[in-house]
């Protein structure tokens, strides 16, 4: 068995969905299930003595230990994150909670169940922490891409948080000689993503109609990485990493943000045409964020060299079937896309000046 935290947001179920199908390994699942913590991820698991799920906070020691002690896992596997910028703009606290403290505590419990465990499960267990490209700030133009040596760089609460994480992973391997590794990736999309970030965001509202909001000149560029491709990944490195090392995981895919938004705005003319006209017409510039990063991009030669990993998707290939699983899925959709969540837009978006 292997504990992953963190399993019902995007990248945890994905990864759990994944993991269960290709190896049919059992794992526990601890998850805090804040606002985008969602079981309906996982709703084709339900009744599957494979997925175990628990409620529940890494910060929470005397649960961790316990879960520890009783289901003995071989690995652990940490998604567990406050993981939105513009969230961590309006209230950093609870990302340093979560992300620092939470995944220190973490830690220390991982930490005390390796020290006990027979040799033999102890020279087999790993700790993989999931990081991002974010912690290394933000690349010019002509800038090379970000390698594992990168200094970091961090320009929002969240990245400094993740960053904190990611120093403390690293600490422990050094001094304690906890097997850890840490994979550090660019942006994602794919099924389950939850509705406030960039893609997820642009069909709901695409599909309502409503405008679709491209920060300051909509050239800031990201990598864009299939979560599917990010799973197959992580699985590499937890099978056969470098114990202390990190990866960088990336698509290859650099792309400015209206890039992205225009082509999720093809395909639904293409896939689901409005009868108002093209999408295109909804898009709408609005006052930048602070610190917006402009650039990030991944170098992602040495999982490739050393595992022999490399995405299967293209950008092209892998936003048809996120657009398509999204249309297709639009009762999931309208019910995260409730509550607090419309509470999160009009905060984040309507009170924004367009540009």
């Amino acid at each position: 068995m292997i504990l992953v935290t963190g399993g019902a947001g995007f990248i945890g179920a994905n990864f759990i969905l994944e993991w269960v199908r290709e190896t049919g390994e059992p794992m526990l699942n601890l998850d805090k299930l804040t606002y985008a913590g969602n079981l309906e991820n996982l709703a084709t698991l339900k009744g599957d003595a494979r997925h175990v799920f628990v409620q529940g906070d890494i910060g929470d020691r005397a649960l961790v230990e316990r879960l520890l002690k009783e289901h003995r896992p071989r690995a652990i596997v940490n998604f567990a994150a406050e993981s939105h910028v513009d969230r961590s703009i309006h209230g950093p606290e609870d990302f340093i909670q979560t992300n620092v403290v939470g995944t220190f505590h973490l830690l220390e419990e991982t930490r005390a169940y390796w020290g006990e465990l027979p040799e033999a499960e102890k020279q087999a267990f790993r700790f993989l922490h999931v990081s991002t490209d974010e912690v290394y700030g933000s690349l010019g133009a002509n800038d090379a891409a970000f390698t594992e040596t990168t200094p970091y760089a961090p320009n929002s609460p969240y990245s400094a948080s993740k960053a904190a994480s990611d120093h403390l992973v690293r600490a422990y391997h050094h001094t304690y000689g906890l097997p850890t590794l840490t994979t550090n990736c660019s942006n994602n999309y794919g099924p389950y993503q939850f509705p406030e970030k960039l893609i997820p965001l642009m069909i709901l509202n695409a599909t309502r109609g409503k405008p679709l909001p491209i920060y300051g000149d909509g050239m800031n560029v990201r990598d864009w990485l299939y979560v599917g491709d990010h799973c197959t990944a992580i699985r590499e490195v937890l099978a056969r990493g470098r114990l202390g090392e990190t990866y960088n995981i990336g698509g290859w895919n650099e792309k400015p943000n209206i890039e992205i938004v225009q082509t999720v705005c093809a395909l639904l003319d293409e896939l689901r045409p409005d009868p108002a006209g093209p999408h295109a017409r909804l898009l709408t510039y609005v006052k930048d964020r602070p610190g917006h990063d402009r650039r990030y991009a991944i170098d992602a030669r040495k999982i490739e060299r050393e595992l022999g990993w490399r995405p299967v998707e293209t950008f092209e290939s892998g936003i048809r079937k996120t657009v398509q699983w999204y249309l297709g899925h639009m009762a999931w959709v309208e019910h995260v896309a409730s509550g607090e969540y419309r509470h999160w837009l009009e905060k984040n978006y309507q009170a924004r000046e367009s540009a």
